[in-house]
């Protein structure tokens, strides 16, 4: 018999904090033990439940869900999007410049698919959320990463992100609020990176999935507002962070700035849309319901919210162990911890990611696998509940007071 391999377009693409630890974890699950995930921004498995109106609106629709869509998705859940831009000052986005998919990161794929041709290079943020950089490699481009400033609150640094601009410079990702370390940019940063993109001629794509989920009043802004008409802005939110529906796959995707110059590119987006015939149905009519309806995330973020007082609890417990120190998140779900080089020589953090699962029972995702330079990090989900939070950094932390570096696996 051949051997039937894996299609060599994967060979640069990585998704390494669903990769060798989690399955490991998966594996101990099986054999009985008991894990406490702190890995991925999960809300449900953590008691963080859907609005029961979304919930209902949801239900109530399903007779009327049973069949196809429009491929950019229905018309009610466009206008919910169009209208939820348009009141925070972004008048442009209309009906028809939304998209509809099972969730952001199907429309991420499918955006990048569209746009770039073998070799073009897209700027994306280190550290990351590393779906960028693997749907940018799956789509024959090239990932690029500009850093961003641990000392300066994870802020972009400007300076290290043009002097990677090439003549195959096409995109630039902003993520923000960021995934893993937390950061929220101002308006003048905003400003800074609109600049670069528009002397560079580059199209911006900026996953904003946190939007509603900031901390200690801090303030959003859409990238597509200081952008303006004149740098082609692709924005990416969604349902399932700050209304806890994760699982529904409701995300969206909406197109600003010169769209009369980017005909041939939203003609592609409009040839994948309809390939994949639609997105899931029945989850598209909480859409509505859901931003134009009360804000619940409000009730976890504000002060003596659950999420902020978890925030809090993670943030100290963390700062207290020696040889860790951790930037405050100003928004999303995660820290992203430092590990002291000094204190702990690690050479490879999947390894001491894996030794803290089998030791501690204790499920996190290691830094490099955001694409992050060095060994040096991990990001933690501050989701469980104040108690058992507060058992898992203890963990960590004597973990830590004996860590002794494992030998490095041998390669296969």
């Amino acid at each position: 018999m051949p051997e039937y391999r894996q299609s060599s377009k994967l060979a640069n693409v990585l998704y390494d904090i669903r990769g060798p630890v989690m399955q490991a974890a998966q594996q101990m699950e099986s054999e009985g033990h008991r894990i406490i995930k702190l890995n991925i921004g999960n809300t449900a498995p953590f008691g963080f439940e859907a609005p029961e109106a979304v919930l209902m609106d949801m239900i109530k629709n399903l007779p009327n869900a049973q069949g196809y869509a429009d491929a950019r998705g229905i018309y009610s859940a466009r206008t919910a999007v169009s209208q939820h831009y348009q009141l925070r000052g972004i008048q442009t986005i209309g009906v028809d410049d939304v998209y509809i998919g099972n969730g952001v990161s199907e429309l991420i794929t499918l955006s990048l698919q569209a746009f770039l041709n073998q070799g073009d290079e897209v700027l994306i943020p280190s550290p990351d959320y590393p779906l960028w950089t693997a749907s940018v490699a799956l789509a024959g481009g090239t990932p690029v990463h500009y850093s961003c400033d641990e000392e300066d609150g994870w802020q972009p640094d400007l300076e290290d992100l043009e002097s990677r601009i090439t003549p195959n410079t096409k995109g630039l990702v902003v993520i923000n609020p960021n995934n893993p370390t937390g950061a929220v940019y101002s308006r003048e940063m905003l400003t800074k990176l609109m600049q670069i993109a528009r002397k560079h001629d580059l199209v911006v794509f900026s996953d904003e999935i946190y939007e509603k989920i900031l901390y200690d009043g801090a303030e959003h802004i859409h990238t597509a507002e200081v952008a303006g008409d004149d740098v082609l802005t692709l924005t990416f939110s969604g349902l399932s962070k700050a209304y806890r529906v994760c699982g529904f796959r409701a995300g969206w995707m909406a197109i600003t700035g010169p769209k009369k110059y980017a005909s041939d590119f939203i003609e592609g987006i409009n040839l994948l849309a309809n390939m994949r015939l639609c997105a899931n149905v029945p989850a598209q009519h909480a859409i509505q319901t859901a931003l134009g309806g009360y804000q619940s995330i409000n009730d976890l973020i504000n002060p003596g919210g659950r999420l902020l007082e978890q925030r809090n609890l993670a943030y100290s417990m963390l700062n207290e162990i020696p040889g860790v120190s951790t930037q405050q998140a100003e928004g999303a779900l995660y820290l992203f911890p430092k590990l002291d080089p000094e204190v702990y020589p690690i050479e490879n953090d999947e390894d001491f990611a894996l030794d803290l699962l089998r030791s501690q029972k204790i499920l996190i995702s290691h830094g490099t696998a955001f694409n992050w330079r060095n060994p040096d990090h991990f990001r933690l989900v501050f989701l469980p509940e104040d108690t058992l939070l507060a058992e898992a950094v203890s963990r960590i932390g004597d973990y830590l007071s004996s860590y002794r570096p494992s030998k490095p696996r041998k390669a296969d």
